[in-house]
């Protein structure tokens, strides 16, 4: 199995996408460029980045706060769906630099009362702080993601937005749960859901997000062991997300049975049912998964699978193939990092074609 060629590893074909990545990825960044520009910053080069790309947002946090510029609600909101969107795309450095001022612009546009519409502009912080959280977490930068997401629970409760809410406490307890509250993350959690549930109107939005909310449920019971939980939420989370799609057809609501599927991937991994893993993951073609973000966490699940396994060379398969998605989701990750350090030990590494160039891309040393 050559490791060139990762949809083989799952037992998946090549579709078209794949077949026309390069180009394809060209095309996206040129779109891209417009974007990023509103953070005034640029998306990553082939260049390795600096060793710690948090390091100026850990600054601009955790020392005194900075004055930023008020902008309209309406650029505000452009920035921060910038921001979104180089998260998505998987442009974890640039998105780490352009961040301090884009929480600077958005916390002075929501202290200076130039605006009437305090709660919209809550709701835009509160989102600006869970992209921070998140790529918080990406980094594996506990008290960073715990910063941010703690933020963007403060913001959130101001909007009198539910979604923008259970966003909020969705990524802290995501927190919580890495820095071992785990019972208290299930039980946010699980509220959060029940008030959303709650609502008269549920919309395409309250369904999918509700659905985000059971699954990051079901992935934290995995955590703790708890096979039976863990199953029945994320049965609960798939019911969910099939209603949107068969309600809503065509709806873009973020969250899907796909969506339901790779958490499956994650959880069997989790409890240590590699083989269930690998077997879950070829239901998803990879070629599908629009976000680069969502395809390159795809393949590093598969690889930590593998990798659980024993199975190194379709590990490092499924590593090539994250890289190839978005080269910032191994270039940065502690766990790839740690996969990729026992690759370098094994006996074997030297069947594994171009693993050393691979470990100093991703700034692992050789033992």
């Amino acid at each position: 199995m050559h490791p060139l060629h990762p949809p083989a590893i799952v037992g998946l074909t090549r579709g078209p996408d794949e077949e026309t990545e390069p180009m394809r990825r060209r095309t996206l960044l040129t779109g891209l460029a417009g974007t990023v520009t509103v953070l005034g910053v640029a998306p990553s080069s082939g260049v390795a980045q600096a060793s710690d790309p948090l390091h100026q947002l850990e600054r601009a946090l955790l020392a005194t706060p900075t004055t930023g510029v008020p902008v309209h609600l309406r650029q505000l909101d452009q920035q921060v769906t910038a921001a979104r969107s180089m998260f998505d795309h998987g442009h974890y450095a640039a998105l780490a630099n352009g961040l301090p001022r884009l929480l600077s612009t958005a916390t002075a546009t929501h202290s200076s009362g130039t605006t009437n519409d305090i709660a919209a502009t809550s709701a835009l912080l509160a989102r600006a702080y869970v992209v921070a959280a998140q790529l918080s977490v990406k980094f594996s930068h506990d008290q960073l993601a715990w910063t941010t997401a703690d933020r963007a629970m403060q913001a959130a409760q101001v909007s009198n937005d539910p979604l923008i809410r259970a966003q909020a406490r969705r990524s802290w307890a995501i927190v919580l749960r890495r820095t071992g509250h785990t019972d208290t993350a299930a039980q946010l959690i699980l509220d959060t859901a029940a008030s959303l549930q709650a609502q008269p109107h549920r919309d395409v939005n309250n369904l999918a997000t509700f659905a985000a909310l059971l699954s990051t449920a079901a992935y934290t019971a995995a955590t703790s062991g708890d096979r039976d939980g863990a199953r029945t939420l994320i049965d609960e989370a798939a019911h969910a997300a099939a209603q949107v799609e068969h309600n809503h057809p065509g709806a873009v609501a973020g969250f899907g049975t796909g969506s339901v599927v790779l958490y499956q991937v994650s959880i069997a991994r989790v409890l240590g049912d590699a083989g269930t893993a690998i077997d879950t993951a070829r239901r998803i073609d990879p070629a599908s998964i629009r976000s680069a973000e969502t395809r390159a966490r795809y393949w590093s699940d598969v690889a930590r699978a593998f990798h659980q396994w024993g199975k190194f060379e379709q590990c490092y398969g499924a590593l090539r193939a994250a890289e190839h998605a978005a080269p910032d989701e191994v270039r940065y990750r502690k766990p790839i990092q740690q996969i990729t350090f026992d690759l370098l030990q094994d006996p074997h590494s030297a069947a594994l074609p171009g693993l050393r160039s691979f470990a100093d891309r991703t700034g692992t040393r050789a033992p």
